[in-house]
């Protein structure tokens, strides 16, 4: 996630560059053309560049807004997942303790769903951005589970089964009740729910042929602008039309960038630092003395 902070340059520019050189490369070819050819150079009115780059501009404007409206479902998914994360271990304490389970015996049962619960929010992420969702599985899981999860392709789903399993035995050892039972595992459906509306952001890609017809709607805009200004500018043409393809080729890359919100890159939604946190509270809510500290950036990005 980007960060309030000020962008380095390159990085603003860097992925819009070889276009910007393609632009260039025009430019100069009609400025050539310009000096040496001008009786072959077709006259282009500036009024059709124009309505040219009006309605690249609207196709733009929407290709942003459904970029957006997806990394901001991805980011209100992980919103719901930190707060059934929390609603999960504070259920299960609630209903241990009105149960009278032995100190320990209770302890023993919260850290289990805690850790787990810890465990599933990394292992999404990482499964989300395409990483090894077992790489932060070792440090809270025992080795049983952790055994288990190896076997299943769809780890997350895997540890939600663990949920389960634990919360049908308390219920068959009469450690919980059916009505505690069944909140618990309204809890698993929408911890569910939530990994997979965030998987089918994940698989659910914008057709490439849409972003082909962009890129070269802008090409074709900015060539006939190019033709358009380079009798009445001159030499001038040439960095007006490159500021102006800036922009376009920069609006068109955010909006590509911001249609995947779990990509590992800057722009994703902060899904490690999301999991750290839950991670603090419900080692907080354990009373645990070796509580990690909050993810920080020291760059433009929080991942």
């Amino acid at each position: 996630m980007l960060l309030d902070v000020k962008l380095p340059v390159y990085y603003i520019f860097k992925r819009i560059l070889p276009d910007i050189l393609r632009v260039l490369l025009i430019s100069i070819i009609f400025q050539v053309l310009k000096w040496f050819f001008s009786s072959y150079l077709p006259e282009i009115p500036l009024q059709l560049a124009t309505i040219l780059g009006s309605s690249i501009s609207l196709l733009l404007a929407f290709n942003v807004s459904q970029s957006y409206e997806r990394w901001w479902e991805g980011r209100k998914i992980w919103g719901a997942v930190v707060n059934d994360s929390r609603t999960l271990v504070l259920q299960v304490r609630s209903f241990q303790q009105a149960d009278g389970l032995p100190p320990h015996e209770a302890a023993s049962q919260l850290t289990a769903v805690a850790h787990r619960q810890i465990a599933w929010c990394y292992s999404l992420g990482e499964s989300l951005r395409g990483q090894d969702p077992l790489a932060s599985l070792a440090k809270f899981l025992p080795e049983p589970e952790l055994a288990y999860a190896k076997t299943q392709n769809n780890r997350p789903l895997a540890l939600l089964a663990l949920h389960a399993a634990q919360f049908r035995e308390l219920h068959q050892r009469q450690t919980i009740n059916t009505f505690q039972q069944v909140q618990l595992d309204s809890t698993l459906v929408r911890l569910c729910e939530s990994m997979g509306q965030a998987e089918r952001i994940k698989s659910t890609v914008f057709p490439a042929n849409y972003r082909l017809l962009v890129h070269f709607l802008i090409y074709l805009f900015l060539g006939t602008l190019s033709l358009s200004l380079v009798e009445s500018m001159g030499f001038w043409e040439v960095p007006v039309l490159l500021l102006i393809a800036s922009t376009f080729f920069l609006i068109e890359r955010t909006a590509r960038y911001l249609q995947d919100p779990f990509n590992n890159a800057p722009t994703d939604t902060p899904v490690t630092a999301i999991a750290r946190n839950v991670e603090i509270n419900l080692k907080q809510l354990l009373q645990e003395p070796n509580v990690p500290a909050t993810l920080t950036s020291d760059t433009f990005y929080l991942m």
